[in-house]
């Protein structure tokens, strides 16, 4: 199984971020953090790093049955969103696939929560073609 849900973009980079919180702001997601992979590698370790920011998205009616379900599930919060360049002009877009990481939780109550985020960041990456 697929720990992730994916989609590729021929669009400039800035442009593909603004799409992808477009489209989670429509499944009822907002951008908790948003972490600039290459400013970091840059700035930490004298890299240059391609273009890659890992967007920290939440749903909040979501993450409350989450975590009203397993008080735990906080460690897999919030789900990770990544968009990165690999090529000029070739954005990769990947969502944390929930039923695959909320899967290894020994709770049954959290399998239906994580199933309904997944078709929800489904929607996002399919909006997104």
């Amino acid at each position: 199984m697929a720990y992730y849900i994916s989609t590729t973009l021929n669009r400039p980079f800035d442009e593909s971020i603004e799409e992808v919180t477009r489209a989670l702001q429509a499944e009822g997601f907002g951008v908790l953090s948003d972490i600039d992979v290459k400013a970091t590698m840059k700035k930490k370790l004298d890299i240059d790093y391609h273009n890659y920011r890992i967007l920290g998205a939440c749903n909040p009616p979501y993450a409350h049955r989450a975590l009203e379900a397993e008080h735990m599930i906080g460690t897999l919060l919030p789900c990770n969103v990544i968009v990165q360049e690999r090529e000029a002009g070739y954005i990769e877009i990947a969502a944390v696939d929930p039923v695959s990481s909320m899967g290894a939780v020994n709770n049954e109550s959290i399998i239906p929560i994580a199933e309904e985020i997944r078709q929800k960041l489904e929607r996002v990456i399919q909006s997104l073609k």
